[in-house]
Formats: C-alpha cells, sequence, structure tokens
C-alpha cells in the first residue's frame, strides 16, 4: 500500500488522562478511531477520557504504563493492541520533568526524566510499530516532543537532551519505516494550558503573555487538532517533520534577547 491509502481506526495515546493526551484522545475518537488511553498517577482522569471516547460512539481500552519501567513498556502496549483489535496510530505523550542547575542535577534526577522522555519514547515506538510493519496496512507514529526539542532551556539540560534526543529518533524512524508506509512525526508544543503547567484549558484565553506573538499560552485542544491531522489520511505525505505549535514563541528570538532588561532569566 501507500500511504495515501492509509485508514486509520485504531489509536493509542500515552498520558491521556489530561491535559495534551487527553484532548488528543479525544480528537481522534472524533475522527472515527477507537482509542487505547494510558495513565500513570490519575486513572479517574483516564476514565474521564474514556467516557468522552465512548460519547463519541468509539471504543476506549484503558491501562496504567509506566514509561520509565522500560521491561513493561512493549508489554503494555502489546496488550492494548491485542484489546483493541489492532492498531493504526500510536502518539506517544507521556514525558514531563523537573529542572535544576546542570551542576546541580544529580545522575539519578538525570535518568529518571531521560527515562521518561526518551527511553520510554522509543520503547512505546518501537513496540507500536512492530505491529504496524506485521499488519502491513501502513501507520502514523506521532511524539510530542516541546519548543526545547530544537531550543535550549535553563535549568532544564536533563528534559532539553531527552526531546533533542526524541527528536532525532522520530527523523530516523521515518527514514527506516517510510518503506512500510509509516509515516513518524513530532509535534512540538510551546507553553500549553495543562495541569502540568498549573492550568485549565479555558486559562489560556485569560492569560496574556507579551513574549509570544499570539500573546497567550496554548489550548491543548490546539495541540491536539495538529496531531488529529498528522494521524490522518490527509498527512499521507509527511514524515520525519517536527510540527512547532507555540504561538509563534520560538520566533522571538533576537526580540527577546534585545529586549531582556536584567539577567533574570539565568536563573531558569
Amino acid at each position: 500500500m501507500d500511504t495515501f491509502d492509509f485508514a486509520p481506526h485504531r489509536a493509542i495515546v500515552t498520558a491521556s488522562d489530561s491535559g495534551i493526551g487527553q484532548a488528543t484522545a479525544l480528537a481522534l475518537a472524533d475522527a472515527g478511531m477507537d482509542v487505547g488511553i494510558t495513565w500513570h498517577s490519575d486513572e479517574a482522569g483516564a476514565q474521564r477520557t474514556a467516557d468522552g471516547v465512548r460519547e463519541r460512539g468509539r471504543n476506549a481500552e484503558v491501562t496504567r504504563l509506566d514509561a520509565t519501567d522500560l521491561e513493561r513498556v512493549a508489554p503494555t502496549i502489546d496488550d492494548l493492541v491485542e484489546r483493541l483489535g489492532g492498531i493504526d496510530v500510536f502518539v506517544n505523550n507521556a514525558g514531563g520533568g523537573s529542572g535544576g542547575p546542570f551542576l546541580d542535577v544529580g545522575v539519578d534526577d538525570w535518568r529518571q526524566v531521560v527515562s521518561l522522555n526518551l527511553d520510554g519514547a522509543f520503547a512505546g515506538l518501537q513496540a507500536a510499530a512492530r505491529h504496524m510493519v506485521r499488519a502491513g496496512r501502513g501507520g502514523r507514529l506521532i511524539a510530542v516532543t516541546s519548543v526545547h526539542e530544537t531550543q535550549p532551556r535553563v535549568g532544564s539540560a536533563a528534559y532539553v537532551a531527552a526531546k533533542h534526543g526524541l527528536g532525532g529518533l522520530i527523523e530516523t524512524i521515518a527514514q527506516e519505516l517510510g518503506q512500510h508506509s509509516i509515516t513518524a512525526n513530532a509535534v512540538a508544543p510551546g507553553e500549553i494550558s495543562t495541569p502540568l503547567n498549573d492550568q485549565e484549558s479555558e486559562d489560556a484565553e485569560r492569560t496574556h503573555r507579551p513574549g509570544i506573538p499570539l500573546g497567550r499560552p496554548g489550548k491543548p485542544e490546539e495541540i491536539a487538532a495538529v496531531i488529529a491531522f498528522l494521524a490522518s489520511p490527509a498527512a499521507s505525505y509527511v514524515t520525519g517533520a517536527s510540527w512547532t505549535v507555540d504561538g509563534g514563541m520560538l520566533q522571538m528570538g533576537p526580540q527577546a534577547g534585545s529586549h531582556l532588561t536584567d539577567d533574570s532569566w539565568r536563573e531558569g
């Protein structure tokens, strides 16, 4: 088959108990897909996502996933694929982590952040891709990275390194799996109003951000819309790309640099 023959029916979205993951699961259900939902610490949130998927007339399967337990990631994805009856779209959304000055980061903290954001993503993407290759129907692999996939941030050495690595992994996957009609892309959010940032979606409408051209944070639904496009037949010729969804934040580099009035940015 070719990528323009792709017709998605089943998706898995990791960390879909809230925020971007939850919005993505619902957007894919709106697009006609059954959805596998994973959670780490918020089972109730995952069940709310599942309820939303079912309200849209689609099947939802829910399971717990610890992306840092690398021996369990692939078996967990395998189980979800079996329960769904296959997989066409895999969205690696699990991620996060604390920061701190580079000189103060301990090895254990480094490993925890890299394991969550890069190692776990590798294991999940690989497990999903193996199912797609065996099925021979093509597929969509999508990783939620960050604007820090391409731009650094003071006080976030491990997170930035992991997101850089995940972006490179997606590019390599795109090269290798194109022959199987599987596309691989990244979506790189800027500041998004999610529980991870102590905000809800509606906070984006009442929060002013002078340093962002659009003047506000983004909504989870705005990230989900781009992911849904990349998961769709319409994205048949898009692979190996990173889609920045940040309200123009990354375009402000020189302007931000020339308009800083003190050294407070050095503190993260």
